[in-house]
């Protein structure tokens, strides 16, 4: 089975990885479901349940990782996520859609509007499933974040270098914003193999500036930082600067190699007509050059 780690290079076929998983699971999700092939190519979209699972129900919460492990190409949840969906037939677990905090807000209806964005970080269903079956799902955590949060906007990635064109996105009629998107490089630390490659995020996580202030016999006060990002305000001068130090040091002993920009899609959905009408025009007002861009529809970096 292909993983995040298996060398992209080497990954020749037309199609995404992420379908390619779908054909390598296929059998072996028939037999643990317990269906004919002929009885999961009659399912309907009407035969399976959605349903927004509250993160206090850790049991599920659990089941949706696991999900993601075996049937998203990344094999890993987001960082930061936030609200988690799922299709089941029949009780088992066959689609999920997590949603997370943007790494970096788009700001694409303005700052007044950044906390109104929504991040579609992760998505997969499974491979018998019918293939619109996804796009449903989408649909659905979409209208349940309008009708039971303040999220007004939300955007997702495709990435060429999995030979990704965005065609879930593309039939939910999201706005494509371009291939412009995403980290212009990764990188390898040969001390952690097993990590895999990794942008350079990596490298300002609070657990690494941790790392690197028992490295230097620093005392790490708790509120030199938040859940999820620092107060380089409480931090002292001459540490700021040794913890970004340390930061540059771990950067150059990795491998880098660069990547491909990523497809980026938006959807903007108001409570009523009125308001999609008002959020959609100021898209349009706010990003008069992003707009209107054709799908893409060459696989490939």
């Amino acid at each position: 089975m292909l993983t995040p780690t298996t060398d992209r290079e080497t990954y020749t076929k037309n199609h995404c990885w992420q379908y390619e998983i779908r054909k390598q699971n296929l059998a072996s999700d028939l037999n643990e479901s317990k269906l004919t092939y002929e009885k999961a190519s009659s399912l309907k979209i009407s035969d399976f349940s959605f349903s927004y699972v509250p993160k206090v129900d850790k049991e599920t919460c659990q089941k949706i990782k696991e999900f993601i492990t075996k049937h998203e190409w990344l094999g890993t949840m987001p960082h930061r996520p936030t609200h988690r969906f799922i299709a089941t037939y029949k009780d088992e677990l066959a689609g999920v859609v997590v949603m997370s905090t943007p790494n970096a807000f788009s700001l694409l209806l303005g700052k007044e509007n950044r906390d109104k964005e929504k991040l579609i970080s992760r998505g997969a269903c499974i491979s018998w499933s019918p293939k619109n079956l996804a796009s449903a799902l989408i649909m659905y955590s979409i209208r349940w974040m309008v009708a039971n949060t303040e999220f007004r906007y939300f955007t997702a990635y495709s990435d060429t270098e999995a030979k990704e064109l965005g065609t879930i996105y593309q039939a939910c009629n999201f706005t494509y914003l371009g291939k412009n998107s995403g980290a212009r490089a990764k990188y390898f630390d040969p001390k952690e193999p097993d990590k895999g490659w990794f942008t350079d995020r990596v490298f300002r996580h609070i657990r690494y500036y941790k790392r690197y202030a028992n490295e230097l016999s620093i005392s790490w006060q708790n509120d030199w930082n938040t859940r999820h990002s620092m107060l380089w305000k409480n931090v002292p001068p001459l540490i700021e600067v040794e913890l970004k130090r340390m930061a540059r040091v771990h950067q150059s002993r990795c491998y880098k190699k660069k990547i491909s920009r990523k497809h980026k899609y938006v959807y903007v959905l108001g409570r009523d007509k009125r308001e999609t009408k008002k959020l959609r025009s100021l898209l349009f007002s706010l990003n008069p050059k992003l707009l209107n861009l054709t799908y893409p529809k060459q696989r490939g970096t």
